[in-house]
């Protein structure tokens, strides 16, 4: 039976049976002028907008009595209900379909503007990983991952995904991490060092200890957070509904005082004043200033690349006096890419460096030699033949390039084979690091040749982007999971100087939720699945619609399409403009809703003329909230 009814109010809210009810109106209010007659009110037209609009709206209005507590009790729903059985009540049934029929339009327009997608925390389960190899008494044996237990030792090969926490017992390796902390780079790995459920092993394999499994584990935390940040979030409460707890006793208080008054001075229309002031009292106008304003802003955003998810985040996006900035793949493109290549031998030309270590790198997996080798193709270079290639894992390389046994590498690496520390290669490669760059050191036998240095690339318009939010007078706040030198250093390039570095997940929720505390209200901007319970933590978020995985860009409230963060300081001026329309329309509405009930107590108006009038408050707010749609901001 409720799923009966369920679907049959669903039917009358419907887009289509609501124009019908809109059509109703029509004929009933232009039948009579255009043929000279008087319909019979149980034949007006106007009885179909009162079923097919009043229904849902008395059913709301009842259930909202029946299961809120105190003074929620009392909605915009009630007054509207009880002005339209009182329009009803005097048989002007007209008055009664209309109100019910603004209403219907109003309801429609804001579930429009806050449907949000909901399949994030679906892709972020489907992380999990489901199997891990375990070894005992010197044997492997796959097993489910809820069946591995703390102090299990597993090996995880290359390409597979570690499945529980744990501190690597024997091997070296490189992790990608970037589904926990966002880091640019895979972080090499040996004995004694922690890796994290959900993260990838690239290259050797490796045996870990674990330490955290199941629910305990670092994804299964970062599951949870989402879900519980997803839990906070309340649905955005109407306007009229905020103030319905004081509108419907006023309204209600006002129209028995007037229509006694009118009563004891003899009017025999005394009835016709208190049902016209409920009439006009409705707060139809109020309803729609949010939802229109926040529909013409939403089509305004999305002309402009930027994808707006619901009226809430507009709305509270319009506050926002904070943006925390994630690093890599929103205040950089997230790639990386040859920034430095020095010589330390005079006859060797820096492009000659490039070409050998490219091709002693030509073999190898890792990111770093791969990145070397696309920067040597896209000058192209020629690469040359390799002989006796060998990799180390997560150290470095060596080959046999024309002749020349080449050792491509981190300082480990080259000191393991026999080349002794060098002033000139340790001073160059801390101060490339102090850049927040990857560094590869290149050497022959035991000679040092130079070095190449990788790094991300920053987006060309952060810097102007963060300058245009620090005229607006807003704060912004880089939290990332890099180094500390690589995030101040990227920081210092956009010009903001509040730096959290090093940040797990959790440890970004944390910054969010402390920035909150102080009174702060917080919009975060991210493109990773470890963004995610940060995003859904803020008072509002950002993801980058293009590079931003699906996790993220579910998890957030607004999405960047061509990930073009100079849109950022646009959005922010948009849902200021939108709020202060939204007040605006609504200190409106009220004015002329006041302005009719004077007008109704002295009997210029009637339910059907006031009807009219508060309708055309309502039209008036529509045209206020189209504006918005092509305002210009620069």
């Amino acid at each position: 039976m409720k799923e009966w009814l369920h679907e049959f109010m669903e039917r009358l809210e419907s887009i289509p049976v609501t124009i019908v009810g809109g059509i109703s109106l029509v004929a009933s209010l232009l039948i009579p002028l255009i043929f000279k007659i008087e319909i019979p009110i149980y034949l007006d037209p106007a009885w179909i907008a009162v079923f097919v609009s009043g229904i849902p709206l008395a059913a709301l209005a009842i259930r909202r009595i029946i299961k809120n507590k105190g003074i929620s009790k009392i909605s915009s729903a009630l007054l509207i209900t009880v002005g339209m059985i009182a329009s009803v009540a005097i048989g002007d049934i007209f008055a009664a379909g209309e109100i019910a029929f603004i209403m219907a339009i109003g309801e429609i327009l804001e579930n429009k503007t806050t449907a949000r997608a909901r399949k994030g925390l679906k892709n972020l389960i489907s992380l999990t990983p489901v199997q891990g190899r375990r070894i005992s008494d010197n044997a492997e044996e796959m097993i489910p991952a809820e069946n591995i237990r703390v102090g299990d030792v597993l090996r995880v090969l290359p390409g597979e995904t570690i499945p529980v926490d744990g501190v690597i017992v024997s091997g070296e390796t490189t992790v990608d991490q970037s589904v926990m902390t966002g880091e640019s780079l895979p972080v090499d790995k040996g004995i004694g060092d922690d890796v994290f459920s959900g993260t990838v092993n690239r290259f050797g394999a490796v045996d870990i200890r674990a330490t955290k499994v199941g629910e305990d584990s670092s994804l299964q935390r970062l599951i949870r957070m989402v879900q519980e940040a997803e839990d906070k979030k309340a649905p955005m409460q109407r306007i009229a509904d905020r103030w319905a707890s004081w509108l419907v006793p006023v309204a209600l208080l006002l129209a028995i005082i007037s229509g006694v008054a009118k009563y004891f001075m003899g009017d025999p229309d005394f009835l016709i004043v208190g049902v016209t002031m409920l009439v006009v009292f409705c707060p139809c106008a109020l309803v729609l200033a949010t939802p229109t304003a926040i529909m013409a802003a939403i089509g305004q955003a999305t002309k402009h690349g930027v994808i707006i998810k619901s009226g809430e985040a507009l709305e509270k996006m319009g506050k926002v006096d904070t943006i925390a900035f994630d690093k890599t793949g929103t205040l950089t493109y997230g790639a990386l890419e040859v920034s430095d290549v020095i010589s330390f031998d005079p006859l060797l030309s820096e492009k000659d460096l490039l070409t050998l270590a490219a091709s002693a790198e030509s073999k190898s997996e890792h990111p770093l030699g791969k990145a070397i080798v696309t920067r040597a193709q896209a000058l192209g270079l020629s690469l040359n033949k390799v002989d006796g290639f060998s990799m180390e894992a997560g150290k470095g390389v060596s080959a046999q390039v024309c002749g020349r046994s080449l050792f491509c590498g981190n300082e480990k690496y080259l000191t393991a084979h026999g080349l002794a520390s060098d002033d000139a290669v340790r001073n160059t490669s801390q101060a490339l690091k102090a850049q927040g760059k990857a560094i590869v050191i290149v050497a022959e036998k035991e000679k040092y040749l130079g070095v190449i240095a990788l790094s991300d690339t920053l987006r060309s318009e952060a810097g102007k982007m963060i300058a245009k939010l620090s005229d607006h007078r807003v704060n912004t706040v880089l939290l990332t999971g890099d180094s500390r030198l690589a995030a101040e250093h990227f920081a210092s390039r956009v010009g903001i100087t509040d730096v959290r570095s090093e940040l797990l997940p959790e440890e970004k929720v944390e910054a969010v939720t402390t920035l909150q505390k102080s009174g702060k209200r917080v919009c975060m901007i991210g493109d990773g699945v470890n963004d995610a319970p940060a995003l859904k933590t803020a008072d509002v978020s950002v993801a980058m619609g293009t590079m931003g995985s699906d996790i993220a860009i579910e998890a957030a409230d607004i999405a960047l399409i061509g990930d073009d963060i100079s849109k950022i300081p646009y959005l922010n001026r948009l849902s200021k403009a939108t709020v202060n329309t939204i007040r605006f329309s609504i200190s409106l509405s009220l004015i002329i809703n006041f302005a009719a009930i004077i007008l109704s107590f002295f009997e210029v108006l009637t339910p059907t003329t006031g009807a009219l009038v508060h309708n055309a408050g309502s039209v008036l707010v529509v045209l206020i909230a189209a504006l918005l749609y092509d305002r210009k901001f620069k």
